[in-house]
């Protein structure tokens, strides 16, 4: 059962609160409507029961607030507004990496797909969907988990009558089973044909809450829609017969020749119309909406309505205040590594990149080799003198700033478009899986390099260094490096750009600092310091350990490598006191 208890929203500066003390309930086994004009706050009601606005009140699900549900993907379905994913992933690509999300198998994402009758179109772009398929995948996107309630804004929004009713099937049959469904809409016609329960709200405060017979019966009125060049004149003869036979009909002229007719019949306005010689273009039975109060009894409330208590003033006068609502972050993914593998799999983003940054790289290693004043370990990386960085690690920090850059662009890991989780799972799998994708860039552009060179000039230019080990530590790290440089700059200013400028940065800005330092005239040198750091150890490592323990310092006392180190110290702790502040905020 969900059970929503006095919602009320923060009210906006100069602008009245959405949502008012907004009390109701949806059963198990019931498909229920909430009802209201656009405006009204439905969708306010569900991102304060969803916990994506800041509030008081309380929602139970099943007997627990969101928050406190473990695997909230797996006992709420939600659908608000459309699928924020990236235009170049396959809709299959989408629900893949929500079933790693949602800690679900991927087989479940062809399940869904033909279940809405998307199979046919699995592998088409997310960016080529119509609004009736973006829709359509949203459901499918709500029911990855299996979950017991569904919460759906305007779910047939933009499909056809068909598929609408389609649609509506589904959620019965979701409810036949056990399941609780609340979907949002502003046709009451459709809340009565569609709906087993309907909540009416206006102005964010309840104004009905009842069964879809009571509600059909109190609001809806059978009516005749009449179109006809003779409007006024039909209108006068109708009403005129209606009062001669002693029958209550009510004639309400519209627009464009247009007459409703209440408490008569097709047969009798159209024998009335042709014994007066009047010509009728339009002649149908439909339903009207009486308006969102209903049909009202003498004590104010409409037929079949349950009467609610003044709470607000209940509540102003008792000792229990409703809690609070925070806005909290949306969680990691249940499977963050495979999350995050199939995040940069799906989109041609990191292909691309990769294949610029070896084209690129095979030139400059060329042009550098036929100059012949660069040193085999440029010529291999294809980093001339005249570049803050080489070709691979500028391409190793895009595919970082992406990395993070896209989460915020297309927020696929937040309802509704909510808050970024930028939890330590989720970061670590990215550094993890930026990590391997940069060093296996690195090796590319290595390998590229000494094959066309081999093709070129022979193998008289091609020669083993004197310390390949160290050269090679080096490369990888510089290109790791700045690949993490560009991930947590997104993270932290939560735009790709950010990050790419960050690397920049290290070269142009953080270098020529650290060579002034490392220069100094008060500056010593480190020779000799993994010596002195074995004899400080106890147990003492072995003598060979102090080969690599040069490499590493080697590496990291280099102008560049001290840069990068300082910057990625910076920005770690940026990106800690951020997500600290953030949770903290919530």
């Amino acid at each position: 059962m969900l059970q929503a208890i006095g919602l009320t929203s923060s009210p906006r500066r100069g602008l009245p609160v959405a949502v008012d003390d907004l009390t109701f309930e949806a059963r198990p086994g019931h498909v229920t409507a909430l009802l209201g004009a656009p405006g009204s706050g439905k969708t306010a009601a569900l991102r304060l029961m969803l916990e994506l606005d800041s509030g008081r009140g309380v929602t139970y699900f099943r007997g627990r607030p969101l928050h406190r549900i473990r695997h909230p993907a797996r006992e709420v379905g939600v659908l608000l507004g459309d699928v924020p994913g990236h235009p170049a992933r396959t809709v299959r690509g989408q629900l893949r990496m929500l079933c790693a999300a949602a800690g679900v198998p991927a087989s479940r994402a062809d399940e869904l797909l033909e279940t809405v009758g998307l199979a046919g179109l699995r592998d088409q772009r997310m960016g080529t969907l119509s609004l009736g398929m973006d829709r359509l995948l949203a459901l499918a996107s709500a029911l990855l988990g299996d979950p017991h309630t569904l919460v759906l804004d305007a779910p047939a929004e933009g499909l056809s009558p068909r598929e609408e009713c389609w649609v509506h099937g589904l959620l019965q049959s979701h409810a036949r089973q056990g399941g609780t469904v609340l979907y949002t809409t502003a046709d009451p016609k459709e809340a009565a044909r569609a709906a087993d329960h309907v909540v009416t709200i206006e102005h964010g405060r309840l104004v009905a809450d009842q069964s879809a017979d009571d509600f059909s019966r109190t609001r809806l009125r059978p009516r005749v829609a009449v179109r006809t060049p003779h409007a006024a004149r039909l209108a006068a003869v109708v009403g005129r017969e209606a009062r001669a036979a002693g029958r209550s009909v009510e004639v309400v002229s519209e627009a464009s020749g247009r007459l409703s007719v209440y408490g008569s019949t097709c047969a009798e306005i159209g024998d009335a119309a042709f014994r007066h010689g009047l010509p009728v273009h339009q002649l149908a039975d439909e339903v009207a909406d009486t308006g969102p109060a209903g049909v009202m009894t003498p004590t104010g409330h409409a037929h079949g309505e349950r009467e609610v208590a003044p709470q607000p003033a209940a509540r102003a006068s008792g000792s229990e205040p409703l809690p609070s609502i925070r806005r909290r972050p949306a969680r990691s993914p249940l499977r963050p590594l495979r999350y995050e593998l199939r995040r940069l799999l799906g989109v041609r983003t990191a292909t691309l990149v990769m294949a610029i940054v070896l084209v690129a790289s095979v030139g400059l290693s060329v042009l550098l080799a036929r100059s012949g004043h660069a040193q085999l370990p440029k010529v291999l990386a294809a980093w001339p003198s005249s570049l803050p960085l080489p070709p691979a690690a500028i391409g190793a920090g895009v595919l970082g700033a992406v990395s993070f850059g896209d989460e915020f662009r297309y927020p696929a890991l937040a309802a509704g478009r909510g808050t970024v989780p930028r939890r330590l799972g989720l970061l670590l799998a990215k550094l993890l899986v930026s990590a391997g994708v940069t060093l296996v860039l690195a090796l590319a552009v290595v390998l590229a390099a000494a094959e066309a060179l081999h093709l070129i000039y022979g193998d008289d230019l091609l020669r083993i260094p004197p310390n390949p080990v160290a050269m090679g530590a080096s490369w990888g790290a510089l290109t790791v490096g700045c690949a993490w440089a560009g991930l947590l700059a997104a993270g932290v200013f939560r735009v790709a750009t950010a990050g790419v400028a960050a690397v920049l940065a290290v070269p142009v800005l953080v270098v020529p600092l650290v060579q002034n330092v490392l220069t100094g005239s008060g500056s010593r040198p480190i020779d000799g310091l993994p010596g002195r750091l074995r004899e400080l150890m106890w147990p003492r490592w072995p003598h060979e350990t102090d080969r690599w323990v040069a490499v590493v310092v080697r590496v990291v006392t280099h102008p560049v490598g001290t840069a990068l180190s300082l910057s990625l110290s910076v920005l770690i702790c940026a990106y800690l006191f951020t997500s600290l502040r953030s949770r903290v905020r919530w």
